[in-house]
Protein backbone atom coordinates (compact mmCIF):
# COMPACT_ATOMS: atom_id res chain seq x y z
CA UNK A 1 0.00 0.00 0.00
CA UNK A 2 2.63 2.43 1.09
CA UNK A 3 4.28 1.48 -2.14
CA UNK A 4 1.44 2.04 -4.51
CA UNK A 5 0.82 5.83 -2.83
CA UNK A 6 4.90 6.57 -3.47
CA UNK A 7 4.27 5.60 -6.80
CA UNK A 8 1.34 7.90 -7.77
CA UNK A 9 3.13 10.64 -5.72
CA UNK A 10 6.12 10.51 -7.81
CA UNK A 11 3.74 10.55 -10.89
CA UNK A 12 2.15 13.50 -9.35
CA UNK A 13 5.34 15.19 -8.97
CA UNK A 14 6.38 14.28 -12.35
CA UNK A 15 3.32 15.36 -14.16
CA UNK A 16 3.68 18.79 -12.37
CA UNK A 17 7.47 18.81 -13.24
CA UNK A 18 6.50 18.85 -16.34
CA UNK A 19 3.37 21.16 -16.40
CA UNK A 20 5.91 23.90 -15.32
CA UNK A 21 8.80 22.66 -17.33
CA UNK A 22 6.00 23.30 -20.46
CA UNK A 23 4.74 26.15 -18.92
CA UNK A 24 8.47 28.00 -19.15
CA UNK A 25 9.09 26.96 -22.43
CA UNK A 26 6.04 28.94 -23.52
CA UNK A 27 7.16 31.81 -21.86
CA UNK A 28 10.54 31.39 -23.69
CA UNK A 29 8.74 30.69 -27.15
CA UNK A 30 7.04 33.76 -26.85
CA UNK A 31 9.76 35.99 -25.89
CA UNK A 32 11.23 34.98 -28.91
CA UNK A 33 8.40 35.17 -31.15
CA UNK A 34 7.48 38.56 -30.10
CA UNK A 35 11.06 39.84 -30.77
CA UNK A 36 11.19 37.78 -34.09
CA UNK A 37 7.79 39.44 -35.00
CA UNK A 38 8.89 42.66 -34.69
CA UNK A 39 11.98 42.17 -36.98
CA UNK A 40 10.27 40.52 -39.60
CA UNK A 41 7.67 42.80 -39.95
CA UNK A 42 10.45 46.05 -40.13
CA UNK A 43 11.18 46.94 -43.34
CA UNK A 44 14.16 49.17 -42.51
CA UNK A 45 15.64 45.99 -40.69
CA UNK A 46 14.73 43.02 -43.58
CA UNK A 47 16.27 45.67 -45.31
CA UNK A 48 19.75 46.11 -43.71
CA UNK A 49 20.04 42.87 -42.01
CA UNK A 50 18.45 39.97 -44.17
CA UNK A 51 20.52 37.31 -42.86
CA UNK A 52 20.16 38.00 -39.74
CA UNK A 53 16.51 37.69 -39.26
CA UNK A 54 16.61 34.62 -41.27
CA UNK A 55 19.02 33.18 -38.89
CA UNK A 56 16.33 34.69 -36.02
CA UNK A 57 13.49 32.69 -37.21
CA UNK A 58 15.73 29.64 -38.16
CA UNK A 59 16.47 29.46 -34.23
CA UNK A 60 13.12 30.18 -33.21
CA UNK A 61 11.53 27.41 -35.26
CA UNK A 62 14.42 24.62 -34.20
CA UNK A 63 13.39 25.96 -30.60
CA UNK A 64 9.64 25.61 -31.39
CA UNK A 65 10.04 21.39 -33.03
CA UNK A 66 12.35 20.94 -29.46
CA UNK A 67 9.69 22.24 -27.24
CA UNK A 68 6.92 19.90 -29.67
CA UNK A 69 8.72 16.99 -29.76
CA UNK A 70 12.14 15.41 -28.50
CA UNK A 71 14.19 18.54 -26.51
CA UNK A 72 14.43 19.36 -23.35
CA UNK A 73 14.03 22.67 -21.78
CA UNK A 74 17.79 23.87 -22.00
CA UNK A 75 17.46 23.19 -25.93
CA UNK A 76 14.68 25.15 -26.32
CA UNK A 77 15.97 28.16 -24.36
CA UNK A 78 19.35 28.09 -25.98
CA UNK A 79 17.78 28.36 -29.56
CA UNK A 80 15.03 30.79 -28.30
CA UNK A 81 17.59 33.20 -26.68
CA UNK A 82 19.66 32.59 -30.10
CA UNK A 83 16.36 33.74 -32.14
CA UNK A 84 16.09 36.90 -29.60
CA UNK A 85 19.57 37.59 -30.00
CA UNK A 86 19.86 37.22 -33.48
CA UNK A 87 16.34 39.44 -33.82
CA UNK A 88 18.36 42.18 -31.31
CA UNK A 89 21.46 42.24 -33.52
CA UNK A 90 19.03 42.74 -36.45
CA UNK A 91 17.09 45.36 -35.09
CA UNK A 92 21.00 47.22 -34.43
CA UNK A 93 22.08 46.96 -37.52
CA UNK A 94 18.95 48.70 -38.80
CA UNK A 95 19.42 51.02 -36.63
CA UNK A 96 22.97 51.70 -37.35
CA UNK A 97 22.31 51.64 -41.19
CA UNK A 98 19.46 54.38 -40.20
CA UNK A 99 21.69 56.53 -38.48
CA UNK A 100 24.18 56.21 -41.13
CA UNK A 101 21.75 57.28 -43.57
CA UNK A 102 20.63 60.26 -41.42
CA UNK A 103 24.32 61.19 -40.85
CA UNK A 104 24.67 60.77 -44.91
CA UNK A 105 21.68 62.90 -45.58
CA UNK A 106 22.42 65.80 -43.18
CA UNK A 107 26.23 66.06 -44.71
CA UNK A 108 24.72 66.16 -47.89
CA UNK A 109 22.20 68.82 -46.68
CA UNK A 110 24.99 70.73 -44.94
CA UNK A 111 27.40 70.61 -48.49
CA UNK A 112 24.07 71.68 -50.11
CA UNK A 113 24.29 74.75 -47.52
CA UNK A 114 27.21 75.64 -48.02
CA UNK A 115 27.45 75.75 -51.81
CA UNK A 116 24.13 77.65 -51.64
CA UNK A 117 26.37 80.13 -48.90
CA UNK A 118 29.29 80.25 -51.82
CA UNK A 119 26.93 80.75 -54.47
CA UNK A 120 25.35 83.46 -52.25
CA UNK A 121 28.73 85.20 -52.04
CA UNK A 122 29.64 84.38 -55.23
CA UNK A 123 26.29 86.70 -56.58
CA UNK A 124 26.90 89.21 -53.95
CA UNK A 125 30.27 90.13 -55.49
CA UNK A 126 28.86 89.38 -58.72
CA UNK A 127 26.66 91.96 -58.43
CA UNK A 128 29.56 94.37 -56.35
CA UNK A 129 31.13 93.65 -59.48
CA UNK A 130 27.91 94.90 -61.83
CA UNK A 131 27.37 97.44 -58.87
CA UNK A 132 31.20 99.04 -59.87
CA UNK A 133 31.02 98.69 -63.58
CA UNK A 134 27.86 100.69 -63.90
CA UNK A 135 29.79 103.29 -61.56
CA UNK A 136 32.60 103.62 -63.46
CA UNK A 137 30.73 103.28 -66.95
CA UNK A 138 29.02 106.51 -65.01
CA UNK A 139 32.20 108.33 -64.17
CA UNK A 140 34.05 107.31 -67.09
CA UNK A 141 33.77 107.35 -70.70
CA UNK A 142 33.90 104.87 -73.68
CA UNK A 143 36.25 105.40 -76.31
CA UNK A 144 37.96 103.77 -78.17
CA UNK A 145 40.66 103.27 -76.61
CA UNK A 146 38.51 101.83 -74.09
CA UNK A 147 36.73 102.98 -71.09
CA UNK A 148 38.64 105.60 -69.61
CA UNK A 149 38.06 107.63 -66.63
CA UNK A 150 39.33 111.49 -66.07
CA UNK A 151 40.72 113.12 -63.25
CA UNK A 152 40.46 117.03 -63.94
CA UNK A 153 42.94 119.47 -62.84
CA UNK A 154 40.69 120.46 -59.60
CA UNK A 155 41.91 117.43 -57.77
CA UNK A 156 45.72 119.14 -57.80
CA UNK A 157 46.74 122.21 -57.04
CA UNK A 158 48.51 124.13 -59.52
CA UNK A 159 52.14 123.27 -60.54
CA UNK A 160 52.12 120.09 -57.80
CA UNK A 161 51.16 116.35 -58.55
CA UNK A 162 50.05 115.18 -55.38
CA UNK A 163 46.63 114.39 -55.30
CA UNK A 164 44.08 116.34 -53.35
CA UNK A 165 41.73 114.23 -50.53
CA UNK A 166 38.65 114.98 -53.15
CA UNK A 167 39.95 112.69 -54.96
CA UNK A 168 39.92 109.66 -53.10
CA UNK A 169 36.34 108.55 -53.13
CA UNK A 170 36.79 107.96 -57.22
CA UNK A 171 40.17 106.01 -56.22
CA UNK A 172 38.51 103.91 -54.00
CA UNK A 173 36.09 103.50 -56.34
CA UNK A 174 39.17 102.50 -58.89
CA UNK A 175 40.79 99.78 -57.07
CA UNK A 176 37.79 97.89 -56.07
CA UNK A 177 36.53 97.94 -59.11
CA UNK A 178 40.27 96.07 -59.92
CA UNK A 179 39.78 94.08 -56.98
CA UNK A 180 37.13 92.55 -58.67
CA UNK A 181 38.12 92.10 -62.21
CA UNK A 182 41.65 90.61 -61.70
CA UNK A 183 42.58 90.49 -65.07
CA UNK A 184 41.58 93.98 -66.27
CA UNK A 185 45.11 96.37 -66.40
CA UNK A 186 45.36 100.10 -66.71
CA UNK A 187 47.24 103.03 -68.32
CA UNK A 188 47.63 105.67 -66.32
CA UNK A 189 48.43 108.87 -68.69
CA UNK A 190 48.82 112.78 -67.35
CA UNK A 191 48.31 115.64 -69.65
CA UNK A 192 48.80 119.63 -69.29
CA UNK A 193 48.15 122.92 -71.18
CA UNK A 194 50.22 124.56 -73.31
CA UNK A 195 51.18 127.33 -70.59
CA UNK A 196 54.30 127.41 -69.39
CA UNK A 197 57.92 125.02 -70.49
CA UNK A 198 57.24 122.21 -72.63
CA UNK A 199 59.65 120.01 -70.87
CA UNK A 200 58.46 121.32 -67.08
CA UNK A 201 54.94 120.26 -68.48
CA UNK A 202 55.99 116.88 -69.24
CA UNK A 203 57.15 116.25 -66.32
CA UNK A 204 54.32 117.37 -64.76
CA UNK A 205 52.24 115.45 -66.20
CA UNK A 206 53.94 112.20 -65.65
CA UNK A 207 54.28 112.69 -62.04
CA UNK A 208 50.47 113.95 -61.73
CA UNK A 209 50.00 110.17 -63.55
CA UNK A 210 52.36 108.12 -60.77
CA UNK A 211 50.69 110.67 -58.09
CA UNK A 212 47.66 108.39 -59.28
CA UNK A 213 49.54 105.55 -59.81
CA UNK A 214 51.44 105.20 -56.34
CA UNK A 215 47.79 105.97 -54.43
CA UNK A 216 46.74 102.89 -56.54
CA UNK A 217 49.40 100.57 -55.46
CA UNK A 218 49.43 101.60 -52.00
CA UNK A 219 45.97 100.43 -51.88
CA UNK A 220 46.96 97.04 -52.96
CA UNK A 221 47.12 97.31 -56.79
CA UNK A 222 49.75 94.84 -58.18
CA UNK A 223 52.20 97.54 -60.11
CA UNK A 224 52.46 95.15 -62.38
CA UNK A 225 48.95 96.16 -63.47
CA UNK A 226 49.74 99.56 -63.87
CA UNK A 227 51.46 101.72 -66.81
CA UNK A 228 52.32 105.32 -66.46
CA UNK A 229 52.98 108.32 -69.58
CA UNK A 230 53.28 111.10 -69.37
CA UNK A 231 52.56 113.48 -72.79
CA UNK A 232 52.41 116.88 -71.20
CA UNK A 233 50.72 119.59 -73.54
CA UNK A 234 49.80 116.75 -76.38
CA UNK A 235 46.52 115.42 -77.07
CA UNK A 236 44.30 118.78 -75.80
CA UNK A 237 40.57 118.24 -75.35
CA UNK A 238 40.28 122.07 -76.29
CA UNK A 239 41.49 125.41 -77.31
CA UNK A 240 44.21 126.27 -74.79
CA UNK A 241 43.49 129.99 -75.60
CA UNK A 242 40.48 130.24 -72.79
CA UNK A 243 40.81 129.20 -69.02
CA UNK A 244 38.07 126.98 -69.40
CA UNK A 245 39.85 125.01 -72.64
CA UNK A 246 43.39 124.97 -70.30
CA UNK A 247 41.00 123.49 -67.21
CA UNK A 248 39.95 120.03 -69.46
CA UNK A 249 43.43 120.19 -70.93
CA UNK A 250 44.96 119.45 -67.46
CA UNK A 251 44.12 116.06 -66.49
CA UNK A 252 44.79 112.34 -65.56
CA UNK A 253 43.05 109.89 -68.01
CA UNK A 254 43.17 105.70 -66.74
CA UNK A 255 42.34 103.82 -69.52
CA UNK A 256 41.21 100.21 -68.82
CA UNK A 257 41.97 96.91 -70.77
CA UNK A 258 38.73 95.11 -71.39
CA UNK A 259 37.82 91.87 -69.05
CA UNK A 260 40.53 89.73 -70.77
CA UNK A 261 43.29 92.12 -70.02
CA UNK A 262 43.93 93.16 -73.87
CA UNK A 263 44.87 97.14 -73.66
CA UNK A 264 45.41 99.48 -76.77
CA UNK A 265 49.10 100.25 -77.38
CA UNK A 266 49.71 103.68 -75.88
CA UNK A 267 49.88 107.07 -78.25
Amino acid sequence: MKVRHGFAAAMLLGALGGCASQQSDEQVLDAARERFQTVKENTDVLRSAPRDVLRAGESLARAERLATYWGNGSDVEHYAYLSRRYSDIAWEHSQAALNQDRLAKLQLERERLQLALREAKLLSVQQQGQWLEEQMVSLATETERGLVLTLGDVLFDTGHSELKPAANRTVLKVVQFLQLNPKRIVRIEGYTDSSGDREENLKLSRARAQSVADVLIDLGVDPKRITVDGYGEAYSLAENASSRGRAQNRRVEVVFSDEKGKLDAPR
